[in-house]
Protein backbone atom coordinates (compact mmCIF):
# COMPACT_ATOMS: atom_id res chain seq x y z
CA UNK A 1 0.00 0.00 0.00
CA UNK A 2 1.49 3.46 -0.79
CA UNK A 3 1.64 5.52 2.16
CA UNK A 4 0.03 9.26 1.52
CA UNK A 5 1.83 12.37 3.02
CA UNK A 6 0.67 16.13 3.83
CA UNK A 7 2.47 18.74 4.72
CA UNK A 8 2.07 20.91 8.20
CA UNK A 9 2.19 24.49 8.16
CA UNK A 10 5.65 24.47 9.37
CA UNK A 11 6.56 22.73 5.93
CA UNK A 12 7.45 19.59 7.74
CA UNK A 13 6.11 16.41 5.76
CA UNK A 14 3.81 14.14 8.22
CA UNK A 15 2.52 10.94 6.94
CA UNK A 16 -0.62 9.63 7.76
CA UNK A 17 0.64 6.79 9.41
CA UNK A 18 2.55 8.85 11.63
CA UNK A 19 -0.66 10.96 12.33
CA UNK A 20 -2.25 7.49 13.23
CA UNK A 21 0.36 6.61 15.18
CA UNK A 22 0.06 9.18 17.31
CA UNK A 23 -3.55 9.54 18.09
CA UNK A 24 -3.04 5.46 19.28
CA UNK A 25 -0.69 6.47 21.53
CA UNK A 26 -2.55 9.55 23.38
CA UNK A 27 -5.44 7.74 22.91
CA UNK A 28 -3.86 4.85 25.20
CA UNK A 29 -2.28 7.63 27.61
CA UNK A 30 -6.25 9.21 27.94
CA UNK A 31 -7.62 5.56 28.96
CA UNK A 32 -4.64 5.09 31.28
CA UNK A 33 -4.65 8.70 32.85
CA UNK A 34 -8.94 7.64 32.65
CA UNK A 35 -8.39 4.73 35.08
CA UNK A 36 -5.72 6.57 37.38
CA UNK A 37 -7.82 9.07 37.87
CA UNK A 38 -10.55 6.72 39.30
CA UNK A 39 -8.97 4.51 41.05
CA UNK A 40 -7.80 7.23 42.87
CA UNK A 41 -11.36 8.79 43.61
CA UNK A 42 -12.83 5.94 44.70
CA UNK A 43 -9.95 5.34 46.97
CA UNK A 44 -9.96 9.23 48.38
CA UNK A 45 -13.88 8.33 48.45
CA UNK A 46 -13.97 5.51 50.37
CA UNK A 47 -11.86 6.56 53.09
CA UNK A 48 -14.79 9.21 54.07
CA UNK A 49 -17.11 6.87 54.36
CA UNK A 50 -18.56 4.87 57.57
CA UNK A 51 -18.03 1.22 57.78
CA UNK A 52 -21.37 -0.06 56.92
CA UNK A 53 -21.44 2.47 53.85
CA UNK A 54 -18.60 1.70 52.74
CA UNK A 55 -19.33 -2.25 52.28
CA UNK A 56 -23.04 -1.91 50.21
CA UNK A 57 -21.12 1.20 48.15
CA UNK A 58 -18.07 0.76 47.18
CA UNK A 59 -18.11 2.88 44.04
CA UNK A 60 -20.68 5.75 45.21
CA UNK A 61 -20.23 8.74 46.72
CA UNK A 62 -20.75 8.54 50.25
CA UNK A 63 -23.66 8.96 51.96
CA UNK A 64 -22.37 10.85 55.38
CA UNK A 65 -18.72 12.09 55.02
CA UNK A 66 -16.78 11.24 58.06
CA UNK A 67 -13.11 11.23 59.20
CA UNK A 68 -13.08 8.13 61.63
CA UNK A 69 -10.80 6.71 59.39
CA UNK A 70 -8.20 8.70 59.95
CA UNK A 71 -9.13 9.08 63.63
CA UNK A 72 -8.20 5.80 64.24
CA UNK A 73 -4.88 5.91 62.29
CA UNK A 74 -3.40 8.81 64.40
CA UNK A 75 -5.02 8.26 67.89
CA UNK A 76 -5.38 4.83 68.32
CA UNK A 77 -2.60 3.04 65.93
CA UNK A 78 0.11 6.35 66.11
CA UNK A 79 0.47 6.09 62.24
CA UNK A 80 1.69 9.68 62.85
CA UNK A 81 5.27 8.52 63.84
CA UNK A 82 5.16 5.80 60.88
CA UNK A 83 4.79 9.07 58.71
CA UNK A 84 7.39 11.38 60.41
CA UNK A 85 9.86 8.36 60.22
CA UNK A 86 9.22 7.66 56.34
CA UNK A 87 9.96 11.81 55.87
CA UNK A 88 13.25 11.75 57.57
CA UNK A 89 14.23 8.43 56.20
CA UNK A 90 12.90 9.61 52.48
CA UNK A 91 14.53 13.56 52.85
CA UNK A 92 17.93 12.27 54.28
CA UNK A 93 18.00 9.41 51.96
CA UNK A 94 17.36 11.23 49.20
CA UNK A 95 19.59 14.33 50.16
CA UNK A 96 22.71 12.28 50.99
CA UNK A 97 22.00 10.33 47.08
CA UNK A 98 21.48 12.97 45.11
CA UNK A 99 24.74 14.81 46.49
CA UNK A 100 27.31 12.23 46.19
CA UNK A 101 25.91 10.77 43.23
CA UNK A 102 26.76 14.55 41.80
CA UNK A 103 29.93 14.73 42.98
CA UNK A 104 30.96 10.84 41.66
CA UNK A 105 29.35 12.11 38.26
CA UNK A 106 31.13 15.19 38.34
CA UNK A 107 34.67 13.18 39.09
CA UNK A 108 34.17 10.65 35.98
CA UNK A 109 32.90 13.19 33.92
CA UNK A 110 35.00 15.84 33.81
CA UNK A 111 38.29 13.92 35.50
CA UNK A 112 40.90 11.60 33.67
CA UNK A 113 42.03 9.39 35.67
CA UNK A 114 43.65 5.67 35.73
CA UNK A 115 40.51 2.95 36.92
CA UNK A 116 38.15 5.93 35.16
CA UNK A 117 36.44 2.83 32.61
CA UNK A 118 36.72 0.61 36.26
CA UNK A 119 35.00 2.76 38.79
CA UNK A 120 32.32 3.54 36.13
CA UNK A 121 31.44 -0.35 35.03
CA UNK A 122 31.76 -0.77 38.95
CA UNK A 123 28.76 1.47 39.31
CA UNK A 124 27.22 -0.08 36.02
CA UNK A 125 27.26 -3.70 37.98
CA UNK A 126 25.87 -1.58 41.21
CA UNK A 127 22.65 -1.69 38.76
CA UNK A 128 22.47 -5.25 37.35
CA UNK A 129 22.63 -6.86 40.79
CA UNK A 130 19.31 -7.68 42.45
CA UNK A 131 18.34 -5.91 45.91
CA UNK A 132 17.46 -9.11 47.10
CA UNK A 133 21.21 -10.66 46.63
CA UNK A 134 22.69 -8.40 48.85
CA UNK A 135 20.13 -8.16 51.84
CA UNK A 136 22.23 -10.61 53.99
CA UNK A 137 25.46 -9.03 53.73
CA UNK A 138 23.86 -5.62 54.13
CA UNK A 139 22.20 -6.65 57.46
CA UNK A 140 25.31 -7.87 58.93
CA UNK A 141 27.26 -5.05 57.92
CA UNK A 142 24.59 -3.00 59.73
CA UNK A 143 23.80 -4.83 63.14
CA UNK A 144 27.73 -4.91 63.23
CA UNK A 145 27.74 -1.15 63.05
CA UNK A 146 24.74 -0.92 65.73
CA UNK A 147 22.52 0.62 62.37
CA UNK A 148 19.40 -1.92 62.79
CA UNK A 149 16.10 -0.73 63.65
CA UNK A 150 17.30 3.00 63.33
CA UNK A 151 16.37 5.88 60.61
CA UNK A 152 20.43 6.93 60.30
CA UNK A 153 21.12 3.46 59.45
CA UNK A 154 18.45 3.51 56.63
CA UNK A 155 19.63 7.13 55.48
CA UNK A 156 22.59 5.71 54.87
CA UNK A 157 21.91 2.73 53.08
CA UNK A 158 19.88 5.02 50.78
CA UNK A 159 22.33 7.42 50.31
CA UNK A 160 24.74 5.03 49.03
CA UNK A 161 22.19 3.73 46.50
CA UNK A 162 23.94 6.37 43.55
CA UNK A 163 23.91 3.93 40.65
CA UNK A 164 21.53 5.13 38.24
CA UNK A 165 21.44 9.04 39.43
CA UNK A 166 24.83 8.96 39.04
CA UNK A 167 25.16 7.98 35.34
CA UNK A 168 22.23 10.48 34.95
CA UNK A 169 24.47 13.52 36.35
CA UNK A 170 27.46 12.04 34.37
CA UNK A 171 25.15 12.67 30.78
CA UNK A 172 24.65 16.03 31.53
CA UNK A 173 27.97 17.00 32.72
CA UNK A 174 29.44 16.40 29.69
CA UNK A 175 26.94 18.76 28.24
CA UNK A 176 28.27 21.70 30.13
CA UNK A 177 31.54 23.62 28.53
CA UNK A 178 34.58 23.12 30.20
CA UNK A 179 35.25 27.07 29.57
CA UNK A 180 33.06 27.69 32.76
CA UNK A 181 35.41 26.18 34.60
CA UNK A 182 38.72 27.23 33.06
CA UNK A 183 37.32 30.55 34.13
CA UNK A 184 36.22 30.11 37.63
CA UNK A 185 40.14 28.19 37.75
CA UNK A 186 41.72 31.70 36.26
CA UNK A 187 39.81 33.51 39.58
CA UNK A 188 41.60 31.25 41.94
CA UNK A 189 38.22 29.03 42.53
CA UNK A 190 39.02 25.26 44.09
CA UNK A 191 37.64 22.32 42.25
CA UNK A 192 34.88 21.93 45.05
CA UNK A 193 33.96 25.27 45.08
CA UNK A 194 33.19 25.23 40.93
CA UNK A 195 31.17 22.09 42.04
CA UNK A 196 28.95 23.81 44.54
CA UNK A 197 28.92 27.16 43.23
CA UNK A 198 28.49 26.88 39.01
CA UNK A 199 27.32 23.07 38.43
CA UNK A 200 24.96 22.51 40.82
CA UNK A 201 23.54 25.50 40.34
CA UNK A 202 23.53 24.68 36.29
CA UNK A 203 22.02 21.20 36.63
CA UNK A 204 18.63 22.46 38.90
CA UNK A 205 16.49 20.45 36.51
CA UNK A 206 17.99 17.35 36.80
CA UNK A 207 18.34 17.70 40.81
CA UNK A 208 14.83 18.13 41.18
CA UNK A 209 14.24 15.12 38.74
CA UNK A 210 16.46 12.69 40.25
CA UNK A 211 15.02 13.94 43.49
CA UNK A 212 11.49 13.39 42.68
CA UNK A 213 12.32 10.11 41.41
CA UNK A 214 14.64 8.66 43.85
CA UNK A 215 12.10 10.09 47.04
CA UNK A 216 9.12 8.12 45.60
CA UNK A 217 11.19 5.02 45.01
CA UNK A 218 12.31 5.28 48.90
CA UNK A 219 8.62 6.48 50.39
CA UNK A 220 6.96 3.46 48.77
CA UNK A 221 9.66 1.22 49.47
CA UNK A 222 8.86 -1.73 51.22
CA UNK A 223 11.11 -4.72 51.37
CA UNK A 224 14.44 -2.92 53.30
CA UNK A 225 12.75 -1.41 56.02
CA UNK A 226 11.02 -4.86 56.62
CA UNK A 227 14.15 -6.51 56.80
CA UNK A 228 15.90 -3.77 58.70
CA UNK A 229 13.46 -2.00 60.95
CA UNK A 230 11.88 -4.51 63.14
CA UNK A 231 10.91 -1.53 66.10
CA UNK A 232 7.31 -0.33 65.97
CA UNK A 233 9.07 3.19 67.13
CA UNK A 234 11.31 2.87 63.55
CA UNK A 235 8.95 1.65 61.01
CA UNK A 236 8.00 3.42 57.92
CA UNK A 237 4.53 4.18 56.76
CA UNK A 238 4.87 1.65 54.20
CA UNK A 239 4.97 -1.12 56.80
CA UNK A 240 2.08 0.75 58.76
CA UNK A 241 -0.06 0.09 55.81
CA UNK A 242 0.71 -3.67 55.52
CA UNK A 243 -0.43 -4.49 58.93
CA UNK A 244 -3.97 -3.01 57.73
CA UNK A 245 -4.11 -4.85 54.03
CA UNK A 246 -3.46 -7.78 55.98
CA UNK A 247 -6.74 -7.47 57.33
CA UNK A 248 -8.24 -5.58 54.71
CA UNK A 249 -11.71 -7.02 55.29
CA UNK A 250 -11.85 -6.67 58.43
CA UNK A 251 -10.21 -2.96 58.33
CA UNK A 252 -11.80 -2.12 54.83
CA UNK A 253 -11.97 1.71 55.64
CA UNK A 254 -9.00 2.25 57.68
CA UNK A 255 -6.93 0.81 54.63
CA UNK A 256 -8.38 3.12 52.35
CA UNK A 257 -7.37 6.31 54.87
CA UNK A 258 -3.86 4.81 55.12
CA UNK A 259 -3.80 4.56 51.49
CA UNK A 260 -4.59 7.91 50.86
CA UNK A 261 -2.11 9.09 53.36
CA UNK A 262 0.86 7.39 51.34
CA UNK A 263 -0.25 9.01 48.15
CA UNK A 264 -0.67 12.17 49.16
CA UNK A 265 2.91 13.45 49.84
CA UNK A 266 3.53 11.78 46.09
CA UNK A 267 0.95 13.47 44.57
CA UNK A 268 2.20 16.92 45.88
CA UNK A 269 5.79 16.43 45.16
CA UNK A 270 4.97 16.02 41.52
CA UNK A 271 2.25 18.80 41.28
CA UNK A 272 4.55 20.61 42.52
CA UNK A 273 7.87 19.96 40.53
CA UNK A 274 6.39 18.42 37.52
CA UNK A 275 7.66 21.73 35.27
CA UNK A 276 11.56 20.88 36.72
CA UNK A 277 11.17 17.65 36.37
CA UNK A 278 10.12 17.76 32.74
CA UNK A 279 13.30 20.29 32.26
CA UNK A 280 15.61 17.80 33.77
CA UNK A 281 14.39 14.92 31.45
CA UNK A 282 14.79 16.54 28.75
CA UNK A 283 18.24 18.34 29.68
CA UNK A 284 21.07 17.86 27.81
CA UNK A 285 18.91 16.07 25.21
CA UNK A 286 19.50 18.79 22.95
CA UNK A 287 23.40 19.63 21.66
CA UNK A 288 24.23 22.42 20.06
Amino acid sequence: MKETKTKGSSGQIYSKGNQVSRLLVSAIYIVYTMIAFFVLGVTFMNSLKEKGDLATNLFSLPKKIVFNSYHVLFEKNNIGQAFINSIIITFGGTALCIFMAAMVAYGISRYDFKGRGFLGGYFLIGMMVPMQVTVLPLFLIMQKLGLLNTRLGMILLYGSSISFSMYVFAKFFRTIPMALEEAARIDGASDFKIFIQIILPICRPVIFTMALITAVGYWNDFYMPMVLLSKKSTQTLTLMIYTYLNEFVRKMDVSFAAVVLTLLPVILLYCIFSKQMVQGITGGAVKE
